[in-house]
């Protein structure tokens, strides 16, 4: 394996994760490199450009089309008007598309194509009875938290209501446009608990959450992965890609994890679980907290294996090793619902914004993943990208020529003995931590068993006598005869 004789490392600048605008808070990829705020400042410009431009362009066109039918009609007569007509109309449709964009900021009432969403996904009966189960637990545990409140709780509620009210009307807009609607909500909501309720500021972000999980709990299976999208066309994109990169090695990304270590393999596991555990998740922000609880066991495995605090250029290539080796289902799914449909302060700042940013960009390095990246000649790359070799089948190939095949043989020999060793110090501890778990076991339930007899001690009861005989009573004085004996008669 031709390999560069100083390995570059992956690093990216802290400055590169913030916002591109100078703001000061985290930029996102889904939104060009800008963060929540500005995204949205920048989105709306955008917006009501391509609105005024609609507008004129439906304007420029109604006037050609007038000036025709004019002149039409005053050289052509009675068969021209009939073609003008349609000229009219085909006019009137171009305007109808364009007002379709106005339409958008106000709820729709368009039932028919609400209907065919909810028909095209319709889930089975038990997906819906275990949604509809833990959308009531959630109700419930809103409703508990928004008593502690008072008067403003009522009025959160009523906001809450409000707002599920205009999506369900709003279910056939874009996905982004839904987007908009929560993101005001959200910002709406904030300024509302902390000017007109008078809420104070450490349960602001309290109520922020519960009212995030009561509202995304019941727009979950609307708004994740919706049809309307590439999502999932970019789901199996990404899951194909971190197929394709199996063969990427620790030492390829510089990661400073040493998996030989046990507690080290343990949090790598348990970083690896949390990210896959991300999918089962309804709310963002519970999908957020499993991104930062894995984002913690890398940086733990980390301090482990260089006995240091783990910096930024240490956790972003562990990071990248622990989503190729863990390959999470519906990943951009996941990012694009959170990014979507999240509180917009979590993801702007405080550490679930800045793992969050990470994950991303770890993202955005695994799709664009190239030979340079991998300090790897491009032919190695394309070899080891077809299966035609895989590095460690070249580790083991990598002898000078002037080597004879004894001392090969000896070094590979070696190679399987320290393997074998390691796997049979490992089945010797996990028998020792079984023969352990078994005597626990054991003695748990003799102890178990000896409290119960204590508890509820045997009793023998006398055996009950057995039902006499019908004709045995007075036997002895009843003098009955002798039985008959056969006896034999001549004929």
């Amino acid at each position: 394996m031709n390999l560069k004789s100083e390995r570059r490392g992956i690093h990216v600048d802290q400055s590169e994760l913030l916002c591109k605008k100078g703001c000061g808070y985290y930029g996102n990829p889904a939104w060009q490199g800008f963060c929540s705020k500005c995204w949205r400042e920048e989105y709306h410009k955008a917006r009501q450009k391509q609105i005024q431009e609609d507008w004129e362009l439906a304007e420029r066109l109604q006037r050609e089309e007038e000036e025709a039918y004019a002149s039409s009609q005053s050289t052509q007569g009675a068969q021209s008007l009939t073609f003008s007509k349609f000229e009219e109309k085909k006019t009137n449709e171009k305007t109808r598309k364009v007002t379709t964009v106005k339409k958008f900021f106000t709820a729709s009432s368009r039932t028919g194509a609400k209907k065919e969403i909810q028909e095209a996904k319709a889930p089975s009966p038990s997906i819906n009875r275990q949604a509809s189960i833990e959308t009531d637990r959630v109700s419930k545990e809103f409703i508990e938290f928004l008593k502690t409140y008072h008067k403003s709780g009522q009025d959160i509620y009523k906001q809450c209501k409000l707002f599920l009210d205009t999506m369900n009307h709003k279910r056939a807009l874009s996905i982004e446009e839904q987007s908009e609607c929560a993101q005001d909500f959200y910002q709406n909501v904030a300024e509302k608990l902390q000017t007109r309720w008078k809420v104070p500021p450490e349960k602001v972000e309290k109520a922020m959450d519960q009212i995030e999980k009561y509202i995304m709990t019941r727009q979950y299976k609307y708004v994740f992965c919706p049809e309307t999208t590439d999502d999932e066309k970019k789901d199996l994109a990404v899951q194909k890609r971190i197929r394709a990169l199996h063969w990427v090695t620790p030492q390829m990304l510089c990661v400073p994890v040493n998996e030989e270590i046990p507690e080290v393999s343990d949090m790598v596991v348990k970083a690896i679980t949390d990210i896959i555990e991300m999918d089962s998740k309804r709310v963002p922000r519970d999908k957020l907290a499993c991104i930062t609880k894995c984002s913690k066991h890398i940086f733990n495995a980390i301090k482990i294996t260089k006995n240091e605090p783990a910096s930024a250029d240490d956790f972003l290539p562990t990071l990248i090793y622990i989503v190729l080796k863990g390959n999470p289902p519906r990943l951009q799914s996941n990012i694009q619902y959170i990014t979507r449909f999240c509180n917009p302060s979590r993801l702007m700042t405080g550490e679930d914004g800045y793992y969050f940013t990470n994950l991303c960009c770890a993202v955005a390095f695994i799709e664009k993943l190239d030979a340079q990246s991998l300090n790897l000649s491009q032919e190695d790359f394309d070899r080891f990208m077809t299966g035609q070799t895989s590095p460690k089948k070249q580790e083991s190939e990598s002898f000078s020529p002037d080597v004879c095949l004894g001392v090969k043989q000896m070094y590979k020999n070696l190679d399987l003995l320290s393997q074998l060793n390691e796997r049979q110090e490992r089945i010797v501890n996990e028998a020792k931590k079984l023969e352990k778990d078994l005597i626990d076991w054991t003695d748990g339930i003799t102890k178990e068993v000896q409290d119960i007899v204590e508890k509820y001690p045997l009793e023998i009861k006398p055996k009950n006598q057995a039902l006499a005989a019908i004709d045995s009573e007075n036997v002895e004085n009843d003098k009955l005869p002798p039985p008959l004996q056969p006896q034999v008669y001549a004929g």
